[in-house]
């Protein structure tokens, strides 16, 4: 739908309210706009000018070059307004994902026509004001400026048994940090991001949760011509490393404080001393227990980007992620990687590396606050930094010392002397890597050289290296589960 006419007016076309159900109605606690510094080019939401509008017309005297054209701004959010989309159609909703904020998956259902409308942005939830986040990140390892939610705007937070969670539309028009995009996503990516982050939940990672998805008839061109789609997904906090990184890169220090004092009073406020190293603690423990998951399960996120890392620690953004098939540490997903910077093996190392892009705004946060002096500064986020590698270590042990039916305490040789091997032999052989683990869960108490084989057997037949020596390759796994797992 195009605006062309009314944005030569300076005037803009908002969303008629949607009407009023068990799947549309929400209390909004939105202490992130009205808390935090936002984009001084517009100040009141263009649903609050509506508001004060005498007037039944849903156009508002707000230029709509502000809320669709990419700028430069100066805070940490601006509002947002989402397109109109063509014969929205309610294809899922996820049950768990709807009770965290205390809403029901039937409800969805028994209201499709007005949920998809509702949920693909083209009614407007009673209460909710879009806003979008603006923040930079370093991709690929170099600063790249702002970068922003070019596609993605923020219903609102609500707080459902005592958890705060904000409310995310992916694919619902355009924002000023649109770039040189459009601000749509099309139904290929957003099932794939729809369906992972509950997968992700349901291998205890930890990831934002996806609530619903709505196709629509709205022709996106990528590649070629595909059709529209919107998901509509949620998580504590959508703050960023970058949402530091862009304050900080601009002197800004006051708003970089402001943020991270907004981030402990919600997330972290058992916090009570030196809260800017322990922000920084937290997401450094936070962030190794993630990334070690992501490990255990073959997760390669693909584009770890400090703009996509959480400062909570959750798995978010699912670009063009995937799951090993066959064993491979240098896998790298995404096609656009040709160095292999986030290869599967580097995940680790790259997170590290982004949670010291992390300490540097929080350094001068941390300096200031414990009247340090530059010296002790750099040695109290050295520590931090540190801790990753251990935690890191500690988790994978635990994980998959678990998936290999160790269920004591973890102790420091068992990855070297259990899992490790194995994973040597399933690299060897290009084994599928998820059946090798289901595989595990077969291996009787009592073997036998039967069994054994069996075992071996159906672990060669899903490999896929066909320079490997399949029969040495299956002597030696045979005498790995002989010596794990034997008598």
């Amino acid at each position: 739908m195009s605006h062309a006419t009314n944005s030569q007016f300076g005037r803009t076309v908002l969303r008629p309210l949607a009407k009023a159900t068990e799947c549309t109605t929400l209390e909004w606690a939105n202490t992130f706009t009205r808390e935090l510094p936002g984009d001084a080019a517009l100040e009141e939401a263009p649903y609050a000018v509506l508001e004060k509008q005498e007037s039944d017309e849903l156009t508002v005297d707000v230029p709509e070059v502000l809320l669709r054209a990419s700028r430069e701004v100066r805070g940490l959010w601006s509002w947002a307004v989402s397109e109109q989309h063509e014969n929205p159609q309610l294809i899922s909703v996820s049950p768990s994902g709807a009770q965290l904020i205390g809403l029901s998956a039937s409800a969805f259902w028994q209201n499709a026509d007005i949920a998809a409308m509702a949920w693909s942005g083209s009614t407007r939830l009673a209460g909710s004001n879009m806003w979008a986040h603006n923040y930079g990140g370093h991709q690929f390892g170099i600063w790249a400026g702002q970068l922003g939610d070019g596609r993605a705007m923020s219903l609102g937070e609500t707080v459902h048994n005592n958890i705060r969670w904000e409310v995310q539309l992916k694919g619902a028009g355009p924002t000023p940090y649109v770039r040189m995009a459009d601000g749509y996503a099309v139904r290929r990516s957003s099932i794939r991001e729809y369906l992972a982050a509950e997968h992700m939940h349901a291998l205890n990672v930890p990831t934002a949760r996806s609530l619903s998805l709505v196709f629509t008839d709205r022709v996106v061109v990528r590649e070629e011509r595909e059709l529209g789609a919107v998901v509509a997904r949620i998580a504590p906090s959508w703050v960023r490393f970058g949402s530091f990184e862009l304050p900080a890169s601009r002197a800004d220090h006051a708003t970089t404080q402001k943020l991270a004092d907004y981030v402990i009073r919600y997330h972290y406020p058992d916090i009570t001393h030196n809260p800017y190293i322990q922000l920084l603690e937290r997401a450094v423990t936070n962030t190794a227990r993630m990334v070690a998951r992501w490990q255990c399960v073959g997760f390669c996120h693909g584009v770890m980007n400090t703009d996509n890392m959480s400062i909570l620690g959750l798995t978010i953004d699912y670009g063009p992620f995937a799951f090993l098939d066959a064993y491979d540490p240098d896998f790298v997903c995404n096609h656009s990687d040709y160095s292999g910077r986030y290869a599967f093996n580097e995940q680790p190392r790259v997170a590290l590396w982004n949670l010291t892009r992390l300490a540097a705004p929080l350094a001068a946060l941390i300096n200031r606050s414990t009247d340090s002096s530059e010296s002790e500064t750099v040695n109290v986020i050295t520590d931090a930094l540190n801790a990753f590698g251990p935690q890191f270590n500690a988790e994978y042990a635990r994980v998959m010392c678990r998936k290999f039916g160790l269920f004591g305490e973890a102790r420091d040789d068992d990855v070297d002397a259990v899992v490790q091997p194995f994973l040597d032999l399933l690299a060897e052989a290009g084994t599928d890597y998820t059946y090798a683990m289901r595989t595990l869960c077969s291996v009787p108490e009592a073997l036998s050289s039967n069994t054994v084989d069996a075992v071996v057997d159906g672990l060669a037949l899903r490999s896929q290296n066909i320079a490997c020596d399949v029969t040495a390759w299956k002597r030696r796994m045979s005498e790995y589960f002989t010596t794990v797992y034997g008598p």
